[in-house]
């Protein structure tokens, strides 16, 4: 797949002088970014083999900032790529060299603790682990919990619809969320979603924005739900001597009716990765590993402890580790945590991907995945969540030799090709981005793009916010209807006619 963006060669554009000029004046001194040697912690995100140095970047502290900045963009027809903390693995926060950058990473404050109604709101530059580090001391915390938690940021966790390991009973970005305060590429302020109520009249613009990637408005608030923390949870660690096993015990467990808080796997090559980097205990000789942990009423977990080793005996775990000690559990978790650093030790490169399969399926894409594995002649790595069927093939390559990551980027496309082959979709978290921009033809036909594309329309009449990304083919917008604002709230007016 092509992941080279639609920009013009260098980084200087007609006009930046007065560009920079004109927003210094709409921000304090310290809030814009000009100089070459500067831009260059901002050419890239998470998804590090593809850079770009910005035209300049921003950091604004308020939401007036925000829309200031947004209504100038509009005026110079400058475009606009928001970011967050840029642990994006599909280049969603990949720079133009003639747009600029907003970055969230001065919003950093968590603005309200409501205990009695179970939500928290924070700026989008708080990270996803603070939120939890907020409340745990009264006994709550905020269930998606990506691998970098630690570092990614609510608001980017909102416009990549981010999960996290306990997805699988706790669900997803989307299921916790309540409210967003965004702003719209003309400078309007508008709330969306029910706020600290459970739903809210009208069109559900709150799911069209969360997982949006950044295409429809910038996130200057959000409002999410705590979640009680449970009175017992156990942890299960498995071994097997294949992973098809291991998935066909995945899939035992969720057949039986038991909803486990979550369950990860990894193979062999991640497993001795992450016992080199902190030592978690894996069984090193296993082709496989599952983490199952169980929450919830503590006779409950017990039970349901019993009724999962049992599965896991008959599916052929050839080890398994139990524990409710909660020491010990972290430590169960501490591996697959730091996994993606552990892989980065073993390979000057890698490409995380990204995909979603129904988990009956799990056994047969993985043994695809060995098969495309030997013909790229690349090794990877395999840690996903395998309850949700949530796949993270981590691709090892070094970008020193000439056609390696060419390799690694057809291996990636082919998995993914997989993943909708077998009845799944082209991502689960991380987006679209770059990364998959190419493939979404594989899973949508062009009239499912035009209408999509026709919805960032209403929102980005001129497709100046983190154009380049998702779609594989730009189409101009037309009369399709625009959004209004009414006190506050986003309404339609002159509906698009598909």
């Amino acid at each position: 797949m092509s992941l080279t963006m639609p920009v013009p060669d260098g980084a200087v554009i007609e006009g930046r002088a007065d560009l920079l000029a004109h927003l210094a004046r709409l921000l304090p001194a310290d809030a814009v970014i000009g100089a070459d040697s500067a831009l260059a912690a901002y050419e890239c995100d998470a998804l590090t083999a593809y850079v770009q140095r910005p035209l300049a970047v921003v950091l604004p502290r308020t939401t007036e900032e925000v829309a200031r900045v947004l209504r100038a963009c509009l005026e110079r027809g400058v475009r606009v790529v928001p970011r967050g903390a840029g642990t994006s693995l599909s280049g969603g926060a990949l720079p133009l060299a003639d747009g600029i950058v907003l970055s969230l990473a001065r919003f950093n404050r968590i603005l309200d603790i409501d205990l009695d109604n179970r939500c928290i709101t924070a700026q989008p530059g708080v990270t996803n682990l603070a939120l939890t580090k907020a409340v745990e001391a009264d006994g709550f915390f905020y269930a998606p919990d990506p691998s970098s938690q630690i570092a990614c940021t609510i608001g980017g966790n909102v416009a990549e619809n981010s999960g996290g390991v306990h997805c699988l009973k706790y669900g997803l970005t989307t299921h916790n969320l309540l409210g967003l305060e965004i702003v719209l590429m003309d400078g309007t302020v508008a709330r969306i979603g029910g706020g600290k109520t459970l739903d809210a009249p009208g069109y559900d613009l709150l799911g069209v924005v969360t997982g949006s990637e950044g295409l429809l408005g910038v996130v200057t608030e959000v409002t999410v739900r705590l979640t009680p923390a449970p009175q017992g949870i156990g942890a299960l660690l498995a071994g097997f001597a294949t992973v098809e096993a291991a998935g066909e015990a995945v899939a035992a467990i969720v057949g039986a009716g038991i909803v486990p808080a979550g369950i990860e796997m990894m193979d062999n090559l991640a497993i001795n990765a992450a016992e080199d980097f902190c030592a978690p205990g894996y069984p090193r000789d296993a082709a496989a590993l599952l983490i199952v942990e169980l929450d919830g009423p503590a006779g409950e977990v017990e039970a349901q402890m019993d009724r999962v080793s049992a599965i896991l005996a008959d599916h052929g775990a050839t080890s398994q580790k139990r524990t409710r000690d909660a020491a010990e559990r972290l430590g169960f978790w501490a591996g697959r945590k730091a996994a993606f650093p552990a892989v980065g030790r073993i390979s000057p490169d890698y490409l995380c991907m990204d995909g979603t399969i129904p988990r009956a399926r799990l056994p047969e894409v993985l043994g695809r995945i060995a098969s495309l594995s030997a013909d790229y002649g690349l090794r990877c790595a395999n840690v996903f969540h395998a309850g949700d069927g949530n796949l993270h093939p981590l691709i090892l390559y070094d970008a020193n030799v000439d056609d390696e990551l060419a390799r690694a980027e057809a291996f990636g496309a082919d998995i993914l090709r997989t993943c909708v082959a077998v009845g799944g979709v082209l991502t689960g978290e991380h987006g679209v981005g770059i990364e998959k921009r190419d493939l979404m033809g594989e899973m949508f036909d062009d009239t499912d793009l035009a209408v999509q594309q026709r919805l960032k329309c209403a929102f980005d009449p001129k497709g100046l916010l983190n154009p380049g990304k998702v779609f594989p083919v730009l189409h101009a917008c037309v009369e399709l209807g625009r959004l209004k604002v009414s006190g506050g709230k986003l309404r339609f007016a002159d509906l698009p006619r598909f």
